[in-house]
């Protein structure tokens, strides 16, 4: 295979292609924005007009982050989780990956959740259960003096406070991720990590740092670190040191101010709680969170084409593969990105481009004969061309075709 100049067709409100029983498609960062995702799924031939699957045998990866920022992450959910079911029926597959903002939402860090977002999720009962919510705060916090005594920032909050830092729909928000919430259950059996054909796809990268693992202990280790923190969070919860609406933050002060009270003796001392509480403070070193991790890595962005071709090299070879397809890292020119002759494929063209200046919808259509086409709402460009030019036409004479409307 052999990089070809870019060939925009532009202006082409429909595009013609053909996609084949072994064709697979990828998309990238979501981020609520699900006009767009329909839209790109449509041009991509996926889905209908009644955002039914019409892939046929395709197989579509969505390589994380489908969720936060913008203001419809329930809509573009249930439309994967949708397609997830009927695919199959057809012959077809989605494979829907962790993105760190889907691990972070089930953690409780909720940083990138909109006010928006929240809303999504509030009912007639929402301000009720709101306010029952406050009401335990409350009875939590006057029962746990000596742990506050504690904590490294004070969580003493007028009611004011509270209900602006818990808008409503926030309780219903915090169920939906928890382990048997309806987003909740559903993420937990994604994988971070999938291979098609020849081809890696995952959110972040595979870093030299984790490329001895094989693709399932990947998959096998983050799917062990989110049952551990479901089951570290059930004994706090169990054991009383916190309310199951808390979020991250809240909970690692809580740990921190609980070990730290049992060494002062203002705590009865208690081994299992030391052990699972010490267990928790270490999850920035677990796989899913870390920088070289699978859904965080930024390397291919920035790694050199020169001095660092030699370590996509050895990526590669490790898991028999000849390309690696990423999202995480927007890319400035809203286009998706090739890197190192065609091994490593960047796809995170800023979908939400009322949260990125300039960015798009896109897909990475990758046929069968191993040509690379990057698909837009308004145009295609091939990326990488098939090693098939002997007869027949090519695909830059294809794509003349499809333009002239023959």
């Amino acid at each position: 295979m052999c990089l070809t100049a870019l060939c925009l067709i532009a202006g082409i409100p429909t595009l013609a292609f053909a996609q084949s029983s072994a064709s697979t498609v990828a998309i990238g960062d979501v981020h609520g924005d699900f006009d767009d995702f329909v839209s790109i799924l449509r041009h991509a031939n996926l889905i209908d007009k009644e955002n039914h699957w019409s892939g046929g045998k395709t197989t579509f990866v969505q390589t994380g982050d489908v969720i936060d920022r913008g203001p419809k992450p329930r809509l573009a959910m249930d439309l994967l989780i949708s397609l997830e079911q009927e695919a199959p029926k057809s012959g077809g597959r989605v494979v829907p990956l962790f993105g760190n903002h889907e691990i972070m939402n089930m953690m409780g860090d909720l940083r990138y959740v909109t006010p928006e977002n929240y809303a999504s999720f509030a009912n007639a009962d929402s301000d009720k259960r709101r306010q029952a919510a406050f009401k335990d705060y409350m009875a939590w916090r006057d029962s746990h003096a000596a742990l506050l005594a504690e904590l490294p920032q004070p969580m003493e909050m007028t009611e004011a406070e509270w209900m602006a830092r818990h808008p409503l729909g926030y309780i219903e928000q915090r169920e939906a991720y928890a382990p048997n919430g309806i987003y909740g259950k559903w993420l937990r059996g994604h994988d971070a990590v999938a291979q098609v054909g020849d081809a890696t796809f995952l959110h972040g990268g595979i870093s030299p740092a984790t490329s001895s693992m094989k693709l399932d202990a990947i998959n096998s280790r983050v799917r062990d670190e989110i049952s551990t923190f479901d089951s570290v969070k059930q004994f706090m919860q169990a054991d009383g040191l916190i309310l199951p609406f808390f979020n991250l933050q809240e909970m690692v002060g809580v740990a921190q101010a609980a070990l730290s009270a049992e060494r002062k003796s203002r705590m009865p001392s208690s081994s299992q709680r030391q052990d699972r509480l010490t267990q928790f403070l270490g999850f920035q070193d677990w796989l899913m969170v870390r920088p070289d991790g699978p859904v965080w890595f930024r390397g291919y962005d920035q790694w050199d084409e020169q001095k660092d071709a030699s370590q996509v090299d050895k990526i590669l070879k490790a898991y028999k593969v000849n390309h690696i397809v990423v999202g995480h890292t927007v890319q400035k020119t809203g286009a998706i990105r090739v890197r190192f002759g065609g091994k490593i494929f960047l796809i995170d063209t800023g979908m939400l481009s009322s949260y990125y200046p300039g960015g798009k919808a896109s897909a990475l259509l990758i046929q069968s004969d191993g040509t690379f086409t990057a698909l837009y709402l308004d145009g295609q460009v091939t990326l990488l061309e098939s090693a098939k030019s002997s007869s027949g036409t090519s695909v830059l004479e294809e794509l003349s075709f499809a333009r002239s409307g023959n």
